[in-house]
């Protein structure tokens, strides 16, 4: 029976054989090669377009940095087979997967096969319908057990990939990015750890989150990572890792680390400042629940570190932090010239004083600021907001309490404020504006202007279109509302409104997820005002209309008839 079995699966396995990377690709001698002409940049632009993720050279996990409606095993499946078309392919395909790129044709025939290990990424399935056959291909079956046991691909690949950098040093020295699923980096520690012990160039690599928190699980790990790995650029502490982030000040074992995140940790404002202070290229930080920090770490001391200049600042739930402390942080040069990026997520920043900020941050492209109030805002009484250089701007309020029906919720007012500010023209590069409000759009539109007014006399506060987006609550989907300045056949301007999108189509139905049977569906409600299309287990639901015009119409017709006589 074993043997009629291969017989019968021989068919199947030349076919996946003839799809395999290592198979002789095709090639048509009829006609002319085309692509010998081209650059060889311009051949390595077209073939990146086929596996986007080879050159991800982003400091996010392997969850965050997941292309939507691809499978990426399979498009570096795609891009193996191309290498094997010709040399000029070869050297292309090389030049995607490396770290130098080719810039001419002087040497068609450079190839470096340690190239490639530049950027690894251990994707855990294929997200195609690939994933069916090889799983079950996968499991481990015998003649008791006919459903077997499935194997765990990722975690071999990892145990593979540890066995070859460890055995060649030329490919360990060429990684500088190390991604793998949740699941392998927390099952897998011993295995990185003995991984990374051979990796001294790499700059990230996805971590469990026992290293976070100085579990003891991952001592081992964080120790090869603080003595082989002094390239790192990305590094995170819990609450639990107090400890250890003080002594990164006397240790400094990553002397480029560049992005930093804290959360929850119970240190104290002059800790917190020397371990900053050690870090010479940190560019971007990132508090959380920090409850001992206030204003005193932007505080200059001669005696002591002062807080380095960031690009981009993120804080949330830090209630010490004040407009004042930002108002003395950014009256240093050398800070106010880097700021570009600043996120004020419930803090002791108030909205009524965010012109502060403005104020003294020059160089702020992108803003954003969440905040709770109980009270209206007089804007009488306060400056407007102005910016030169904000381009991208949150600005969402919320109101404590809901307010009776016949009666503006507090929040509003701060709508009024910014939109007054905006047509006052202190926002002259402002593209794209969030905000919680859906009373906003009509706000931003000027009044009309006289019907018999000179044109030239009337100035325009919007040099560009504005991009809207609006909700009522935090849990819905934003609504983009595109505003116009205005011209010289519309006066006031304008404001195109969009629906949500609808992924509907006439010929394809509800998309190819659904199959042959996407008309065998119902919407209902996701909850937070969208809908989802679920499908229907009570049978097919009934054709539109539209399925019986020519049915429709004759009974009508024949209708109409007997009443005519």
């Amino acid at each position: 029976m074993k043997f009629l079995r291969r017989l019968k699966n021989g068919d199947e396995a030349q076919i996946y054989e003839y799809h395999a990377p290592t198979a002789s690709a095709p090639r048509n001698r009829s006609g002319r090669d085309c692509t010998s002409r081209l650059p060889l940049k311009v051949l390595t632009e077209v073939l990146s377009n086929i596996c986007p993720h080879a050159s991800d050279d982003n400091y996010l996990s392997l969850e965050d940095s997941m292309r939507d409606g691809g499978c990426m095993l399979c498009d570096m499946r795609h891009l193996a087979q191309c290498a094997l078309v010709s040399r000029r392919f070869l050297v292309a395909t090389q030049t995607i997967l490396s770290v130098d790129h080719v810039s001419n044709d002087s040497n068609p025939t450079r190839s470096n096969p340690s190239d490639s290990y530049h950027n690894v990424r251990i994707d855990p399935v294929h997200y195609c319908e690939r994933e069916v056959d090889l799983a079950a291909k996968r499991k481990r079956k015998s003649f008791f057990e006919r459903n077997g046991e499935p194997v765990d691909a990722p975690k071999q690949r990892v145990e593979q990939f540890s066995r070859t950098v460890r055995d060649n040093q030329s490919l360990a020295i060429q990684v500088e990015f190390l991604k793998m699923p949740y699941m392998t980096r927390e099952t897998c520690i011993a295995a990185m750890a003995r991984t990374v012990s051979v990796l001294p160039n790499l700059k990230y690599v996805d971590l469990p989150d026992g290293i976070y928190s100085d579990d003891r699980s991952c001592v081992t790990l964080k120790q090869e990572l603080e003595a082989r790995c002094a390239d790192l650029r990305k590094m995170k502490y819990l609450r639990g890792a107090e400890r250890s982030f003080a002594l990164l000040s006397q240790s400094r074992p990553w002397q480029n680390l560049e992005i930093l995140e804290l959360s929850r940790l119970e240190i104290d404002p002059n800790t917190l400042v020397s371990v900053l202070a050690s870090f010479p290229a940190l560019h971007e930080l990132r508090l959380e629940e920090l409850p001992m920090i206030d204003d005193t770490i932007f505080r200059r001391n001669n005696s002591t570190s002062s807080f380095p200049p960031i690009a981009t600042f993120s804080l949330q739930s830090t209630p010490g932090l004040t407009a004042g402390g930002f108002e003395a942080y950014l009256s240093r040069p050398e800070v106010r010239e880097v700021l570009t990026d600043l996120t004020i997520l419930n803090t002791g920043v108030i909205p009524s004083e965010l012109h502060r900020i403005l104020a003294t941050a020059p160089y702020l492209r992108n803003l954003r600021i969440n905040r709770t109030i109980r009270r209206a805002l007089t804007p009488s009484t306060i400056p407007p907001l102005a910016s030169r250089s904000l381009q991208r701007f949150q600005f969402e309020i919320e109101s404590l309490s809901a307010s009776p029906v016949d009666l503006q919720p507090p929040s509003e007012s701060y709508y009024e404020y910014l939109a007054s500010s905006i047509l006052a023209g202190n926002f002259p590069s402002l593209a794209s504006l969030y905000a919680l409000s859906t009373s906003l759009p009509s706000l931003l539109l000027p009044p009309p202007a006289a019907p018999f007014a000179n044109p030239k006399s009337s100035s325009s506060a919007l040099r560009q279109p504005l991009m809207l987006y609006t909700k009522s609550i935090p849990e819905h989907d934003w609504y983009l509302t595109v505003i116009s300045p205005p011209t010289a056949t519309n006066r006031r301007g304008s404001a195109t409104a969009t629906r949500p999108i609808s992924f509907y189509n006439g010929s394809t139905q509800l998309g190819p997820q659904w199959g042959d049977k996407a008309r065998d569906s119902v919407v209902v409600g996701n909850g937070f005002g969208g809908f989802l299309a679920v499908p229907n287990e009570d049978g097919p639901r009934p054709s539109s209309s539209s399925g019986h015009k020519h049915k429709h119409s004759w009974s009508k017709s024949k209708s109409s008839a007997g009443w005519m006589g």
